[in-house]
């Protein structure tokens, strides 16, 4: 891999970086395809079918990023955590598309789709095991890290599924959502990086204060870019349509000044395309909008002191290079 080399919104501008990343990323896949691998060929087939079908491989290159932070980013212990959160995050999508009825996951069918529910629910069973059984060999701090983690994982769906209480804030509601649904895996990547490449405890705990920042920012980026962007990757407007309440719509239900038309349209779900395409012209302009866009300017204002708590290094520079990516891509 040569220098100046963008994955995933990281800049790799460092050529050693840059090859110990790209010899990580390497490895991680090479272990990830051992560990779909199962006698049984129909399980393999359903294990890898989300795998094969793409992905930015994001946690994996965020932990061997972040690694650099300590004196043996190269440790082999890096890359088997690695591999190890793209297995949960793997599991999770299975799960995910059964709960939310999906049926494309980066553009190819859902397993629930192409199978049933039974299998894509039994599959990302699989693809836990096989993560549980990889992390027992990086001793019990990890095993307890990734048994709290999977906690947060299952509490921040379950609190999306119910939904807030009675008399709660549904924006701090939204937002703890996002640090247990998003951020608290982000959070493990940048935890296992610095424990396995022997970084000191302070800073493993800025690395966790920025993995925890900037994995709720991407989460109210994507949001605004399904509002705001025609080339985002996902059919837009997609979160109007299911009535999922992202962030810039919960402050426009919020906002007694907001628009009566858009608070009507966005109330729920939008059935109808001449529907969706003026909520997300309304949206665009809306007071709720500016104000999610403040929010994530705070998240990124604190994985920003976060980064200036570590020492300087080509890995702390590319770790930041994530946060123009995450904000300058909703304006």
């Amino acid at each position: 891999m040569n220098a100046s080399v963008a994955l995933a919104g990281i800049e790799l501008t460092d050529p050693d970086l840059s090859t110990r990343v790209a010899d990580g990323l390497a490895r991680v896949e090479s272990l990830l395809h051992r560990e779909l691998a199962s006698e049984f060929s129909f399980v393999t087939e359903a294990a890898s079918h989300l795998m094969d079908a793409g992905g930015k491989r994001f946690r994996p290159l965020f932990t061997l990023v972040a690694a650099g932070v300590g004196p043996q980013p190269d440790n082999e212990d890096v890359i088997v955590a690695a591999a190890v959160t793209e297995l949960i995050h793997l599991a999770t999508l299975y799960h995910d598309d059964v709960m939310d009825e999906a049926d494309l996951r980066r553009g190819a069918k859902s397993a629930n789709a192409r199978w049933d529910n039974s299998i894509a629910i039994l599959t990302g069973d699989f693809l836990f095991a096989h993560a549980s059984r990889l992390v027992a060999g990086l001793g019990p701090d990890a095993v307890r890290i990734i048994a709290e983690t999977f906690a947060e994982l299952v509490t921040g769906q379950t609190r999306e599924t119910v939904g807030p209480s009675v008399g709660q804030d549904p924006i701090a509601h939204h937002l703890r959502v996002l640090d247990e649904k998003t951020a608290a895996l982000i959070d493990t990547c940048g935890r296992y990086a610095g424990i396995f490449s022997g970084a000191t405890e302070q800073q493993i705990g800025a690395l966790r204060r920025y993995s925890r920042a900037i994995g709720v920012a991407f989460q109210i980026s994507d949001d605004i870019l399904d509002l705001t962007s025609t080339d985002s990757g996902k059919t837009p407007g997609t979160d109007l349509r299911e009535g999922v309440p992202t962030l810039p719509v919960l402050f426009t239900l919020a906002d007694p000044d907001a628009d009566p038309r858009l608070t009507q349209l966005v109330s729920g779900p939008i059935a109808d395309d001449a529907g969706i395409a003026e909520a997300r012209e309304l949206l665009r302009e809306s007071t709720g909008m500016r104000r999610a866009k403040d929010v994530l300017g705070d998240y990124a204002y604190a994985a920003r002191a976060a980064l200036a708590d570590l020492p300087p290094s080509s890995s702390v520079d590319a770790l930041g290079s994530l946060l123009p990516f995450v904000v300058d891509r909703t304006h």
